[in-house]
């Protein structure tokens, strides 16, 4: 299956969050229905595709510049799981250069190498660092490169500030042709208030949650393997769970511009629900104890 046009989606969200697990699945499961895809790691950590090829090391493109000038796709690339295409953007020498310059330069030789021309893909998936959105790993988002922009979080409050934070940045850009927001993921759902909380936040932020992934240990299982939820257990439900945010990536999804919180906001609002997620009242701390 593919299309005149390749959709580009990028998948923002807090490093250890969990991004780089539901992307992958996200494009297993897309390779899955007949699609065909490519995944860029877009973190220095160079690790995006790593389950999708088996617990592999992979080249980056910025190390193959580096070293060789100018590689060829061969160089950079390897076929993961379900023939989805991997590329790591790779990063700096640690120390010396923006982390973000990675992801230009991928951009670049992909476009050099001409690609999307040879592969046609259906889908492009970027794998993006959303800690902090310098202009390297903003880059996605503000030069119209994606279509839309997904956003992983926990309830986790720093999950939920590096939420917010990419709202700022998506709104920003999103008005003069940059990607706008295709809505939250909700990742790592484990306790009772969870969904409730991140629910709100989306709310307040005028967002909304496209899906929530339970933490399960499917995942960790599958992760020792280096393999997708997709490969390693196709048949559970943690497996169903990312095919629904694939058909729903893979649809006609609606895209909006955020309103992020201001700071005062946003603590405002997180120390709301450490008093509902704690049974805490409005009394002093000391004597609700």
């Amino acid at each position: 299956m593919s299309s005149a046009k390749p959709r580009h989606i990028a998948i923002y969200g807090k490093g250890g969050i969990g991004k780089s697990t539901t992307t992958s699945n996200i494009s297993a499961a897309l390779a899955e229905a007949g699609h065909r895809v490519i995944q860029i790691g877009c973190d220095p950590k160079s690790d995006s595709t790593t389950i999708l090829r088996g617990g592999e090391d992979l080249p980056t493109v910025l190390d193959s510049l580096r070293d060789s000038g100018r590689p060829a796709i061969a160089d950079v690339s390897a076929t993961g799981f379900g023939g989805v295409l991997c590329i790591e953007a790779g990063g700096p020498v640690p120390g010396v250069g923006c982390a973000g310059r990675g992801i230009n330069a991928a951009v670049d030789l992909l476009h050099e190498l001409k690609l999307f021309e040879e592969f046609k893909p259906d889908y492009m998936l970027y794998d993006v660092l959303g800690d902090v959105v310098c202009g390297g790993f903003a880059v996605p988002i503000r030069n119209g490169i994606a279509d839309s922009a997904f956003v992983v979080t926990s309830s986790d409050f720093m999950a939920i500030f590096a939420a917010n934070n990419l709202f700022t940045a998506i709104a920003k850009y999103a008005p003069s042709g940059g990607a706008r927001l295709g809505g939250v993921i909700a990742n790592s759902i484990q306790t009772p208030y969870a969904t409730a909380l991140i629910d709100d936040f989306a709310a307040k932020t005028g967002t909304s949650v496209v899906g929530y992934v339970p933490r399960s240990l499917t995942v960790s299982q599958s992760e020792l393997y280096g393999q997708t939820v997709i490969e390693a257990a196709p048949k559970s439900e943690q497996a169903d769970v990312y095919r629904a945010l694939a058909r729903h990536i893979a649809g006609d999804h609606s895209t909006s511009i955020p309103k992020p919180l201001n700071a005062p906001a946003l603590k405002d609002w997180a120390k709301q629900w450490g008093d509902r997620a704690f049974g805490v009242s409005e009394r002093p701390l000391a004597e609700a104890l």
